[in-house]
């Protein structure tokens, strides 16, 4: 799992390559937590276009991000996702809660 990050002001550019999966999202929660949710960023953007699995973990990772940028008044939105993973969020019900573009 690769996890590339660009902060641009109070915005944040983040991509998910591989499988965020249970050993990868500890990581990449840790991450998130250090150089997205620091209180600086509002609006983040999540950029699926190379992420190939989803786990548990990982939605649970999606929601935490959602919550942050609720609490802070911007958006998170999430895009390029592939018919698989966006299978996943259907069947969890996240396509109701998150911004899927």
């Amino acid at each position: 799992m690769e996890t590339k990050i660009l902060v641009n002001g109070t915005a944040a550019t983040v991509a998910f390559i591989g499988r965020l999966d249970t050993p990868s999202a500890t990581q990449v929660d840790a991450l998130l937590k250090e150089q997205v949710m620091n209180e600086v960023v509002i609006d983040a953007l999540i950029d699926c276009e190379q992420l190939s699995y989803i786990s548990s973990s990982g939605l649970r990772i999606l929601i935490s991000m959602h919550k942050y940028c609720l609490r802070k008044g911007g958006q998170l939105t999430i895009r390029n996702i592939a018919s698989d993973i966006k299978e996943v969020l259907d069947m969890t019900g996240f396509t109701h809660i998150l911004h899927i573009e």
